[in-house]
């Protein structure tokens, strides 16, 4: 017998020359001649582009292959930094969540006899009719109710054009703020701590610290599944680098654990006391770095009376919600509160700062500090945290002495991860801030292979949502809607006659979706988001979308769980069908150009913001509008300064926000740097324009000088740019920021930099003993942030833990990937994972479907007992990506008070044979 040698190639080559070699090299298989010469056939005719995937916020690098005007196959780029040529397994199929046999083409609208009819059944119909009947729908609404029953709901998944765009069209068009993405239920416990601690949003640090790092913590973050390709950096470094140590805190054994040093499975909500057990380690021990800390850092802490973010009436509660209610008002504290927060146990506290005042917070002293984090020793630490019954108290304790050992090692790099386990939190804000606080103490963070590192997840929550503004708080580049000098800014850049922009902060996405409900609400316009599926305590929300005199419209490409709800769907163009740029988790913007065109009669979302922008003039939106809680409880008109500004009464918000005029008309089509490309959106606009690189640059105009400087739409576009780490200062990217060796806006007497929350009382403990709010200019804040229980807890009705999250093989709430075969197949429902023993005492065993039952509503799903999340005793699990199984419905929609988040990982339930 002959055997064919092996030949020898260099993994780049490879990786380059065709999927076949690609896919052997992947797995390990040397590459025979034949098998060479297959895959370069394979590559015949396939044209390959720069791209960006779709998933999660690691913003991995593709290759994108298009061959007959179609995208038939990606794979990682070996010269992008995030990846170097790897992917997940859901990465690997970009290509294939566009083409679902399913496919959006056309919109649809429910009709009866030839005209919209909220109980009619889903027509095809024209773009002219559709959003002819959305325009008339959202001026029904605004003559009503005004523009505070208005609302969109958008995603970390828009491109930055896209969020730019809808911010223009809601704030400045609309005048409307209740603009929300999705990223409020996954990213806004961060973005407050940040804002809190810094000043300023987003992390100091980059991913190729994870190959510095010494010493890695996971904070509640399944980083194997939820962030595979970090976790392969995570996997290289441990096994190159053998004094690597990783450190698993989490509820419950996961995939992380198989590589984890040691996993400490805590009690929910008790991570705050941990925290707290290490910095009173770092003191005790007498590691603080004081002169950093006193050259660069203030102390301080904030009220603790602030609720868990539910509705403060039961009005519009199932009976069995009810009594969780009650303690959105009023808490009686348990032992272990009562110490924590220096109270008595027993003792009953009014909830005085559930609203808008859960923020406040005040300077105190380093004394007050150690007094605050006195009680949190390892016996009471101990006993409050242990979340495996079947571990001894004496093991747990050893353990939290050895993650304070990892941490006190002053010659280790220590880096912080952390992802939805400290942001879907009741307390997300206080959980950030404190692990910032023991980075700050110990001066290790923004360096090399130290800081504190919350990562992202979705593709550009941070630069599409974040940094964009597409919140109902934010305007572009960190400022705020309530800030008078920033909307001046905003209006300026916008070109909007002074006085436009509503100075009142609009509804959260909760707040929508109850607004929804309550009535006080009756139009929301869905994009790029399933929300009525990935919103928590759900049932509520479905029932609100079919209230007679609400209207529902759903911008997907696929007909997701919340287009039943809908009263219209409009086929969005995908991610390869349009120009586009996302933001990472580590600041990185990335471009792609438009590499086929939209499937049907789909469109881009910027095009169906701009051609329903004309549908409305602006004597329709400018008058003097009528809106409560602002001077004089209205908007004044602002026709007569658009008119000096040339805009007539009869001008559309088109011609205001975006036409081609101005510095707009400098983007041209067809542009001289993309010969013979596609351009969907101007194309469909009738127009010789270019909008996504009109509206970039445009938005760049506010990061510049603004330490969020962003390169050129072009630049970004170019093949050989793989990304830029912003602030991209003299063409420079800055790998660390509040660092003077890389970040040219960081000076020693002005490290940390941020503006925002820099001015504060002074007080104790207790409370403020002095109103007077003074600068504290260039300082980071070291917070002291007791432990809190959750608003419920299993009892003798409902005696279980769930959690959700996700899985390695599914995103978000799968409307792409399981119209992916292989994926399905993989994964083809969400499991219910269990320890064996809960199962058994409820007479299941794996592979029973059981029915879940909490507060809120029921699900029912197939029992795992064996694999992936291994669960301690008292705990379930159960991802949220299957619509069948509608998991989301289950949970309770308690939110962090501050950042108005939902926590998914803390619901009372019971568990019986379906």
């Amino acid at each position: 017998m002959t055997h064919e040698r092996p030949l020898t190639f260099q993994r780049r080559d490879l990786i380059k020359s065709g999927l076949a070699g690609a896919a052997a090299l992947s797995l390990g298989i040397p590459v025979t001649q034949a098998q060479a010469e297959a895959a370069k056939a394979a590559d015949d005719g396939i044209l390959w582009h720069k791209g960006v995937c779709r998933f999660c916020g690691t913003g991995c690098g593709l290759l994108v292959g298009v061959r007959d005007g179609r995208v038939v196959a990606t794979k990682g780029d070996p010269d992008a930094p995030v990846n170097r040529g790897l992917n997940c397994v859901k990465g690997y199929f970009n290509a294939k969540i566009m083409y679902g046999s399913d496919r959006l083409t056309q919109p649809l609208m429910r009709r009866k006899d030839g005209k919209f009819d909220k109980q009619g059944k889903f027509e095809p119909v024209t773009w002219d009719e559709a959003l002819d009947e959305m325009a008339r729908q959202m001026k029904k609404t605004l003559a009503a109710k005004g523009p505070a029953a208005l609302s969109v709901i958008g995603s970390g998944q828009y491109t930055i054009p896209e969020a730019y765009a809808a911010s223009k069209f809601v704030k400045g068009g609309l005048r409307s703020n209740n603009l929300d993405p999705n990223a409020r239920l996954c990213m806004a416990s961060a973005v407050v701590a940040f804002y809190q601690t810094f000043g300023i949003d987003e992390p100091a640090n980059n991913y190729e610290d994870i190959e510095k790092a010494d010493t890695m913590i996971l904070w509640g973050n399944n980083m194997a599944e939820a962030h595979p390709v970090l976790w392969s950096r995570v996997a290289n470094r441990k096994l190159t680098a053998r004094t690597t140590k990783i450190v698993n805190v989490t509820t419950f054994r996961n995939s992380s654990s198989n590589l984890a040093d040691e996993t400490i499975v805590f009690r929910p909500n008790t991570d705050l006391a941990i925290v707290n057990f290490l910095l009173r380690e770092i003191v005790r021990r007498g590691l603080v770095d004081k002169a950093f800390v006193e050259k660069h850092c203030i102390f301080a802490a904030g009220v603790t009376d602030i609720g868990y973010g539910l509705r403060t009436t039961s009005e519009f509660a199932k009976p069995s919600e009810k009594d969780t209610l009650e303690r959105q008002l009023r808490v009686k504290l348990d032992r272990y509160e009562a110490v924590a927060q220096g109270r008595k146990a027993g003792e009953v506290v009014e909830q005085k700062n559930s609203g808008g005042t859960a923020g406040n917070h005040w300077q105190i002293s380093f004394e007050d500090f150690k007094r605050g984090i006195e009680p949190y020793t390892l016996d009471f630490v101990a006993e409050l945290a242990k979340g495996d019954d079947e571990e001894s108290i004496d093991t747990f304790r050893a353990k939290l002495m050895a993650l304070a050992d990892l941490v006190c090692d002053t010659k280790r790099n220590l880096m912080s991860f952390w992802c939805m386990g400290f942001n879907q939190h009741q307390r997300g804000v206080w959980v950030n801030e404190l692990v910032y606080s023991m980075h700050l103490l110990l001066g290790k963070h923004g360096l090399p292979g130290n800081g504190a590192f919350s990562l992202t997840g979705q593709p550009s929550a941070c630069g599409s949502a974040r940094e964009v503004g597409a919140f109902c708080h934010r305007l572009p580049s960190d400022m705020l809607v309530a800030n008078p000098k920033h909307r001046a800014k905003t209006e300026s850049l916008w070109k909007l006659p002074a006085g436009t922009l509503n100075p009142k902060v609009g509804a959260s996405l909760m707040e929508m979706l109850r607004g929804l409900e309550d009535g006080s609400i009756d139009f929301v316009w869905t994009q790029v988001v399933n929300i009525l599926q990935s919103a928590p305590n759900n049932t509520h929300w479905l029932k609100a979308a079919r209230r007679p005199d609400a209207f529902v419209v759903v911008s997907d490409i696929y007909p997701t769980f919340s287009a039943r709800s809908a009263d219209l769907i409009l086929p969005a163009a995908a991610h390869f069908e349009k120009w586009g740029l996302y933001g990472n988790g580590e600041r990185r913007t990335q471009g792609w150009h438009q590499l086929v065109k939209p499937a049907g009669d789909a469109r881009s979302d910027v095009w169906m913001m701009m051609e329903l922008s004309k549908r409305f003039t602006l004597a329709e939106v400018w008058g003097e509008t009528p809106l409560k809680g602002v001077p004089g409880d209205k908007l004044p008109s602002i026709l007569e300064k658009a008119a000096e500004m040339g805009l007539k009464p009869e001008s559309t918000l088109f011609d205001a926000l975006f036409a081609p005029t101005g510095d707009r008309a400098a983007a041209v089509w067809p542009d001289p740097k993309y010969p013979n490309e596609l351009n969907g959106t101007g194309d469909a606009l009738g127009l010789p324009y270019f909008p996504e690189k009109a509206l970039f640059d445009e938005y760049r105009k506010f990061t510049l000088g603004h330490g969020h400087d962003l390169a050129d739409f072009d630049t970004y576009m170019r093949e050989d740019v793989k990304g830029l780490l912003w602030p991209v200062v003299d063409g420079k990217e800055t790998p660390y920021r509040f660092n003077t060796a890389f970040d040219p806006y960081a000076k020693e007497e002005n490290l940390f930099y941020g503006p925002l929350m820099k001015e504060i009382p002074t007080g104790n403990l207790t409370g403020v003993t002095d109103k007077t709010a003074k600068a504290h200019p260039g300082k980071a804040k070291i917070f002291f942030r007791p432990y809190a229980a959750p608003v419920e807890q299993p009892d003798g009705h409902y005696d279980l833990w769930l959690s959700t999250g996700r899985i390695l093989e599914h995103w978000h709430t799968g409307s792409m990937t399981r119209r992916v075969p292989e994926l399905h197949r993989a994964a083809p429902s969400a499991l219910l994972y269990m320890h064996p023993a809960d199962a058994e005492k409820r007479g299941l065993k794996r592979g029973d479907t059981a029915l879940v039952e909490s507060r809120y509503g029921e699900c029912r799903a197939v029992v795992e007992t064996q694999a992936r999340q291994l669960m301690p005793k008292g705990s379930t699990w159960l991802a949220f990506f299957d619509e069948k199984v509608r998991t989301n419905s289950v949970c309770i929609d308690a939110t962090d008070p501050i950042s108005l988040e939902p926590d998914y990982k803390k619901t009372a339930v019971r568990v019986k044979k379906a």
